[in-house]
């Protein structure tokens, strides 16, 4: 049966998740990266979750309310635990210095883990995507993965925001 669920995966899904562990890795040593490309995986995530719940239980009903109040629950999350201690902004290059971590890494791969496990269980049993009891923790738990994301983008805009508005016009490290 494993044979048979891998055989049948589009191959774009492995390029997904090749990106998404090549991400992953490079999250995990300390770097400075630019605020644009800082934002692409919390962007990437958004789309996958939210499609997730588009293509799995539509978005109309408590589908998206489901993973609103998990979006909401992890960035406040993601919030109150990301170190802005850690976070060192580069406003002359528009970037930050970030620590490195593994989280995003685990996270990344509990999104798509997540999303290829609802996939194939609506493949076996399609009255699944009717059944709330399937439905309200697979959307709360795409929106909390998103929503952690988020929180730590937001963070760290806010962390470099602040130091931007603090350093004045020639930009300084903080």
């Amino acid at each position: 049966m494993l044979q048979q669920i891998f055989s049948h995966t589009p191959l774009y899904v492995w390029a997904i998740l090749g990106f998404l562990v090549y991400r992953g890795v490079l999250a995990s040593r300390a770097r400075e990266v630019s605020l644009r490309k800082l934002s692409i995986i919390p962007l990437l995530m958004l789309a996958l979750s939210l499609s997730g719940v588009q293509g799995s239980f539509g978005l109309a009903g408590v589908a998206p309310f489901a993973w609103a109040a998990g979006a909401l629950a992890g960035a406040a999350l993601a919030w109150s635990l990301t170190d802005a201690r850690k976070i060192v902004a580069i406003p002359q290059r528009a970037s930050v210095r970030r620590p490195g971590s593994w989280a995003p890494l685990i996270l990344m791969m509990s999104i798509f883990c997540l999303k290829y496990a609802v996939a194939v269980t609506l493949a076996i049993a399609p009255a699944y995507a009717h059944a709330s009891g399937f439905m309200l923790p697979v959307c709360l738990a795409y929106g909390c993965f998103s929503g952690i994301f988020l929180g730590g983008l937001l963070r760290t805009v806010a962390v470099y925001r602040q130091a931007h508005m603090t350093s004045g016009p020639q930009g300084a490290a903080v």
